[in-house]
């Protein structure tokens, strides 16, 4: 007999999604975390088994940091595999003061840190000149 999967008054949203680990593509391809700490903003993504030398690359562009990860599929006769394999990518938009000519990126155990240090946000206000038509 199967165990009961509803809750409540029926509706999609009482129904219990815990026991539905095959649905993967839920949740975001590269799962990450982030904080502001102090004068830098630091984002953590999980990337185990892959070389960060040749299956990750980290952009920066207009105030957006890109993060663009490769996980090439391993042959195997049997078996079966939950991992997620492909081209993943993650625009992550970066805080107000961000200088992106002092990001750096590690990796270790799994995980890419990204820092990037953050200042006092450059004024982006321009005065503009008004001209008066004379008739």
């Amino acid at each position: 007999m199967m165990a009961r999967r509803w809750r409540g008054n029926g509706s999609l949203m009482s129904f219990d999604w815990s026991h539905l680990s095959w649905l993967p593509f839920l949740g975001p391809p590269i799962r990450i975390e982030e904080y502001l700490d102090d004068d830098r903003y630091v984002v953590r993504a999980e990337l185990p088994g892959i070389d960060p030398a040749k299956d990750v690359d980290v952009t920066y562009a207009d105030g957006v940091l890109h993060l663009s990860v490769v996980r090439a599929r391993e042959h195997r006769d049997n078996g079966r595999s939950e991992f997620h394999y492909g081209s993943f990518h993650r625009a992550i938009p970066l805080p107000a003061g961000a200088r992106e000519d002092s990001i750096t990126a590690t990796y270790s155990h799994g995980i890419l840190e990204i820092t990037v240090p953050v200042g006092e946000p450059a004024s982006r206000r321009k005065q503009i000149p008004i001209s008066v038509a004379t008739r």
